[in-house]
């Protein structure tokens, strides 16, 4: 447990007016007690960090097939869609950003940044 999570751990205790040891032992006991809602939990954020690889691989993906457009570019090719396509990728990256700034937020308890 990290700083940042030991603090969160502490003060969501002290809000509930319990001991930190009371807090912990009634939270296990809630996560135990519906254990299909806790392993839903987890293998959601598996399954969103698993997208979120997957899709940093395909814009890695992306970056070196640009390359190939600059290098045909270079060589004389015509690339007439290349200014839309682009952007779209453009918007891509920017949202993938946006979606790792919102996990990082959730993971820490915060609003994004």
């Amino acid at each position: 447990m990290n700083d940042a999570e030991y603090k969160r751990f502490t003060d969501a205790a002290a809000t509930c007016q319990m001991t930190n040891a009371a807090f912990l032992a009634y939270a296990v006991d809630k996560a135990a007690r519906d254990l299909t809602r806790t392993a839903a939990e987890i293998a959601t954020e598996r399954e969103v960090l698993s997208e979120v690889f997957a899709a940093r691989r395909h814009l890695g993906r992306i970056h070196g097939l640009f390359n190939q457009v600059t290098k045909a570019l270079n060589s004389g090719a015509d690339a007439p869609h290349l200014d839309v396509t682009a952007r779209a990728v453009l918007s891509a990256a920017r949202r993938m950003e946006d979606a790792a700034d919102a996990l990082l937020a959730h993971r820490d308890g915060g609003a994004p940044a």
